[in-house]
């Protein structure tokens, strides 16, 4: 008799966890970031470098790492990526107790990146969590079960960018990332101890043959299986310039977002000379926001006629209208409703282009997702470095000016998916090489779970 290890809600449970504690690392910089500029003399360009480092592997990561999962399941990756995180977090601890602030020098600065890097490797977590989750719960409860995973995974770096400040101010740097690395190892172990690969996977370990594990785990309840085609279901998809529109789109939004959460603090605080503690909480109410309110958005896109279309549209409308008000902001009561309108924006139009994607690009679903989710996030990485070239350039001024980046991103996004909906076709032409319908199905219920 094959043992099978684990249950859905216990690794629902700990996949949620250890996202969370991989996700936070958004935040990593953010809230720190004037402490490492006075010390270590850095530009606002080094320092929009400083605060996206993790966003790098974050995001590049996300492809590869999700196609190990159909081969392997989600355990291994998932631990792979928080030991990378810890590995980062425990480097980063290292050097600050050892040379902060005295002998922390701007010839450190490369060593405090690739550190920034090397945590970043938890934010890549979301993509394996989602398939690892996925594979666990039958078509009629995933829904529910990744509304949660994604749900409380995604508030981690509005929290944090909230505790951190506090930390600083009653236990300092050493100690507040020290309490950072005591968290992010909880989360690792409790999902080593807890976080268990669906049925299929476990048998396939155990030895059982491919056609015997799938209907074994079939008789304990699990309905979703890996295709196994994903390089090829990538290579079709890169072949359509409808993918790189929406890779434009969630750049724009998603990697909009990220950019965001790591940037506000040090803009709160050196453009209006808010304390830390208040920036941090200006930046969590944005980042909650953005992630809540992705839920009314995927609601808005299956309720509109031709929603995806018409539901980035109306969003990004909105983005652009925050980022104006943000470009012209000198006063923290005109900046905020800015804020929010961002926030507004972003978030649903993140919940808009995974209701496109199927739509756009249904011959090869699941490569469309990878590159839109691997690449998209990696906005996070490439926007905080241009703010920091406006600030660099245009002294003060620059931190307002910068948002002008932003208005042009959401202005262009709009005239992708306008094209998008004049060119959208009602049905695949039978000439059209479609994946397996097996498949197709599968990658569809993926969509719906990521939005």
């Amino acid at each position: 008799m094959n043992q099978l290890k684990g249950t859905p809600n216990g690794s629902l449970f700990a996949a949620t966890l250890g996202f969370a504690a991989g996700f936070a690392a958004v935040a990593l910089f953010g809230p720190t970031a004037s402490r490492f500029q006075e010390v270590m003399h850095l530009s606002p360009i080094m320092v929009g470098f400083l605060v996206s480092a993790p966003a790098l592997s974050g995001s590049l990561l996300r492809i590869p790492f999700s196609a190990w999962v159909d081969t392997t399941g989600g355990r291994k990756p998932f631990l792979v990526l928080l030991t990378l995180s810890l590995v980062g977090m425990a480097g980063l601890l290292a050097v600050i107790s050892a040379l902060y602030p005295d002998h922390l020098s701007r010839n450190l600065y490369p060593l405090l990146l690739l550190l920034g890097v090397l945590c970043g490797c938890g934010i890549a977590t979301f993509s394996v969590g989602i398939s690892q989750v996925s594979y666990w719960f039958p078509q009629a409860k995933q829904g529910r079960a990744l509304a949660v995973y994604g749900g409380v995974g995604n508030l981690a770096p509005g929290v944090f960018s909230f505790l951190l400040p506090v930390a600083l101010a009653s236990m300092g740097l050493a100690k507040s990332y020290a309490a950072w690395f005591v968290f992010l190892l909880a989360g690792t172990i409790l999902y080593a101890l807890l976080g268990r690969n669906a049925s299929f996977f476990q048998l396939l370990q155990q030895g059982v043959n491919p056609k015997e594990a799938r209907s074994l785990a079939c008789a304990n309840g699990q309905s979703l299986f890996p295709a196994g085609s994903l390089v090829q279901s990538l290579k079709l998809s890169a072949r359509t310039w409808k993918t790189w529109a929406l890779v434009w789109v969630y750049f724009t939004t998603f990697g909009g977002f990220i950019a965001l959460t790591a940037w506000f603090p040090t803009y709160w605080r050196s453009y209006f000379g808010v304390s830390a503690v208040k920036a941090g909480l200006l930046t969590a109410l944005y980042s909650v926001l953005t992630s809540a309110i992705r839920i009314g958005g995927g609601m808005l896109s299956d309720r509109l006629r031709e929603g995806g279309e018409n539901t980035a549209i109306l969003a990004l409308l909105i983005m652009a209208n925050g980022a104006i008000i943000m470009t012209s902001a000198t006063q923290l009561e005109l900046a905020l409703p800015g804020a929010i309108l961002l926030a507004i924006g972003m978030g649903v139009c993140n919940a808009a282009v995974f209701k496109l994607v199927p739509q756009e690009v249904p011959q090869a679903v699941g490569g469309a997702v990878g590159w839109v989710g691997g690449l998209g996030a990696l906005g996070g990485f490439i926007i905080p470095p241009v703010l920091g070239f406006a600030v660099h350039d245009l002294g003060q001024r620059g931190y307002a000016i910068g948002f002008i980046v932003f208005v042009f991103l959401a202005m262009f996004g709009l005239g992708v998916v306008w094209v998008l909906k004049y060119t959208r076709e009602e049905s695949v032409p039978s000439s059209t090489p479609v994946m397996v319908s097996r498949e197709n199905r599968q990658i569809q219920e993926e969509v719906q779970r990521i939005r």
